[in-house]
């Protein structure tokens, strides 16, 4: 629901522009165009855009408790309702109807403990007048993104980079683990960004920023119970908690002083959160949206037009033509903020214009599915694996055991690719100087995540919170997500990510998740008792846009100049030869990336190439 930036001064007496803060503010006004407002005290200012959804009059930021407490949030808090009559019941009185006002209350009434007491998706900013401190703070699992970064006697905050890069006092280089944190994983991992010294504030924490610096605290991390512990559980007990979860969620999500939608993409999990949205108002004819494809491959009207009928939609259907990939890419670009390794951003860009253009503000999406009950490949191969064993590890095979056990604590658990021999092809694609610092910077030298939430569990959920960290925060939730979405002030809802949906989930043993060879077997339960079975019992279908060979030879611009050897020459990150080597191989008549187990590597200098040039980032050499 908006934009928010601000300047922490280390000191009372640190001066404060508003006009500074106010332009922080405008570079966010397409995450919220409808209003905007500052707070400027002493050492302190918070600057706001409005996406206006709740409170349509009454509801811009700043909100206050008590004169002293003030604040600005991104997002929405759905279970406002009950906090704010426990909060009315100890005698605090509000001035708006807007679900966010209870912020700064909780704040005075709980201090920072409050943030565990949230069920939303949120990234906001309190300052305590009286103390002159300041809280910073991210929803559980990422939704709402919230950046930082320290100049010389003041932490900055924002909710994307640009804002922050519209203070003088930034500087811009790039930093080279969260490149080959692209190239590596999904993109980058809190709490890097592709920008040297800006953080990413991590899913589940908050900063307290003080006189003194800050600290960084973690609020809520996804755990799952030892696997001696994980084995038991009734199916239909279960499946009926799972059920009443996602209605409760749903629900929530449908708050709103304006229309809310929903995406069909005609797979099972959108089209289970449309039928749970009609089961719940079955009177209402909301608007869904769907995106369309020439090729009969890949394009999946047919099952979205079952589901839009069977829940009396009003449906609004976009065609999707390749040539889009090469027009919206560099607006895609400049609206993530870093390098992406596939194009498919440029389609869910695309689905939230016709959202906007549609006049709808709010959708309901089933982004979260896969990663909470078990939807990918990865997840039966995990067992097969464990059932085949073995073999006899030769000298490769044993390396790649060390940096596994490493990364996730266990030697035999596989994530993605093998990442010891993957080091060879980073080696070759960068720059022949970078290249042989490579140990200096490289992601797999790094803790990535809390291996501790690892240990002893089930391989299934171990998957389950690695696709939670490295694909869906800061991937799917983010570049993916909030950014292209709010790239057309559109605000998506995640039902499958509400925190008690989670908690249910996390319950499941894993002999339910992943049955008979049946990725997500207690979801399908659910969803059999509202899916039509054409699209319940449909193949599944991983929807993977074109990359870079279809881009290559066609004359594009941005494309000849990004992939220019004088220009990878000049820019000093990548080994111009081995990019011409790629171009080369990748423009052959026929060929393809198998984009679910390579990476496309011509995509991530392309991308990289926009990101430099879009934020006009100094070359290395």
């Amino acid at each position: 629901m908006c934009g928010i930036a601000g300047i922490f001064g280390y000191s009372r007496d640190y001066p404060i522009s508003r006009d500074l803060v106010s332009a922080m503010a405008e570079t966010l006004t397409h995450r919220g165009p409808d209003e905007g407002g500052e707070f400027i005290a002493g050492g302190v200012g918070l600057g706001f855009r409005r996406l206006s959804i709740i409170d349509l009059s009454g509801g811009n930021q700043p909100h206050s408790a008590a004169d002293m407490i003030h604040s600005v949030c991104n997002g929405e808090i759905y279970n406002y309702k009950e906090l704010r009559s426990a909060l009315q019941a100890k005698g605090h009185s509000f001035k708006t109807h807007c679900d966010v006002e209870v912020v700064p209350h909780l704040y005075r009434e709980h201090g920072c403990d409050f943030v565990s007491r949230l069920n939303g998706q949120f990234a906001f900013a309190v300052y305590d007048a009286e103390k002159h401190e300041l809280m910073l703070a991210r929803d559980h699992v990422g939704i709402a993104p919230l950046f930082y970064t320290e100049i010389e006697g003041a932490l900055l905050f924002a909710s994307e980079i640009k804002a922050l890069l519209a203070h003088p006092g930034v500087r811009k280089e790039v930093n080279l683990t969260a490149l080959d944190q692209v190239l590596t994983f999904p993109g980058p991992v809190s709490p890097d960004t592709l920008f040297k010294g800006v953080y990413s504030l991590r899913p589940g924490h908050f900063l307290s920023v003080k006189s003194g610096g800050y600290r960084e605290h973690c609020y809520w991390d996804l755990d799952y119970p030892l696997a001696a512990d994980a084995g038991s559980g009734d199916e239909e007990q279960l499946s009926a908690d799972v059920e009443a979860a996602l209605l409760k969620a749903v629900d929530y999500r449908l708050q709103a002083d304006v229309p809310v939608g929903f995406y069909l993409s005609g797979g099972m999990d959108s089209s289970l959160i449309a039928a749970l949205i009609h089961d719940l108002a079955p009177d209402n004819h909301r608007h869904s949206f769907s995106i369309l494809f020439d090729d009969v491959a890949i394009d999946e009207r047919k099952y979205q037009r079952i589901m839009s009928e069977a829940v009396g939609s009003v449906h609004h259907e976009i065609h999707f033509g390749w040539e889009d990939i090469e027009k919206q890419m560099p607006r895609v670009i400049g609206l993530t903020e870093t390098a992406l390794k596939e194009t498919y951003d440029t389609c869910s860009f695309v689905l939230s214009r016709l959202v906007r253009d549609n006049n709808i503000k709010v959708v309901q999406t089933g982004e979260g599915a896969d990663e909470i009950f078990a939807g990918y490949v990865g997840y039966r191969l995990d067992l097969e694996r464990q059932k085949s064993g073995g073999g006899f590890p030769d000298a490769e095979e044993m390396l790649e055991a060390e940096m596994r056990e490493r990364l996730w604590g266990d030697p035999d658990f596989i994530y993605e690719r093998n990442f010891f021999a993957f080091q060879e092809t980073k080696e070759a694609l960068y720059h022949h100087d970078l290249a042989a610092a490579l140990d200096s910077f490289t992601c797999t030298n790094r803790p990535l995540i809390d291996v501790s939430k690892l240990k002893g569990r089930h391989i299934t959920h171990k998957r389950s919170y690695l696709d939670f960290k490295l694909r869906l925060s800061d991937h799917l939730l983010s570049d993916h997500g909030d950014r292209m979405a709010y790239g057309n002030s559109v605000e998506a809802r995640y039902p499958f990510l509400d925190i008690n949906v989670i908690d249910t989930a996390r319950r499941i043993p894993p002999a339910m998740l992943l049955k008979g060879g049946v990725e997500k077997y207690l979801l399908r339960k659910v969803a059999r008792k509202y899916l039509p079975s054409a699209v319940l019992d449909r193949e599944k279908f991983s929807f993977v846009a074109p990359g870079s060979p279809y881009l290559l030879g066609r004359g594009i611009e941005w494309v000849e100049e990004i992939l220019a050897p004088e220009t990878i020459r000049r820019q000093g990150y990548f080994n111009p030869e081995t990019v011409e080597r790629l171009r080369a191989m990748y423009a052959q008549p026929g060929f393809k990336v198998n984009q679910t187990f390579d990476n496309d590597l011509l995509m991530i200098v392309l991308t990289f190439g926009l990101f430099l040039k879009q934020f006009q980032m100094p070359d290395r050499v």
